[in-house]
């Protein structure tokens, strides 16, 4: 890779969430997912225009639909294009609680088809798809080597 294009690649990747209800939004992410909310931004009509948090370490951004610019939420659409995948220490007791704060499990948490791996699906009250996991032993020695990027 060249300086020029190295220089021109990211350093991260922030989820962008559209919702229906995006103070609501901010509430179950809080509640569910223990998310730390660092900034909001209200539009002259109540709605959301921005918001900011983070679950564990990761960042999202967050805003209520915009049809006018095509911005619709998951359950506008009537389905999802991307999915958010997480690992948690119990994927079991997560999942679990996501469902009391509201979400449907998609699919129960299982064994996973890599040794020593739980997962399961669940949507959460504003459409948006999650990827529950969590590893029940260290598989570093199991994990193939990447290739270069």
């Amino acid at each position: 890779m060249n300086a020029d294009h190295e220089a021109a690649m990211p350093e991260s990747v922030v989820p962008y969430l559209a919702v229906n209800g995006g103070a609501a939004a901010l509430e179950f992410y809080t509640r569910a997912f223990a998310a730390r909310e660092t900034f909001r931004l209200r539009n002259d009509d109540g709605t959301l225009g921005h918001a900011e948090f983070f679950i564990g370490r990761a960042k999202f951004f967050l805003a209520d639909e915009w049809p006018v610019m095509g911005v619709k939420s998951p359950l506008t659409l009537g389905g999802y294009s991307v999915s958010l995948a997480i690992t948690v220490d119990d994927a079991d007791s997560f999942v679990l609680r996501l469902a009391d704060e509201g979400a449907t499990i998609e699919r129960p948490v299982s064994d996973g088809p890599e040794p020593g791996t739980r997962a399961g699906w669940v949507i959460d009250p504003f459409g948006h798809r999650w990827h529950i996991s969590s590893r029940l032993a260290d598989r570093s020695a199991d994990i193939p080597e990447r290739l270069p990027v």
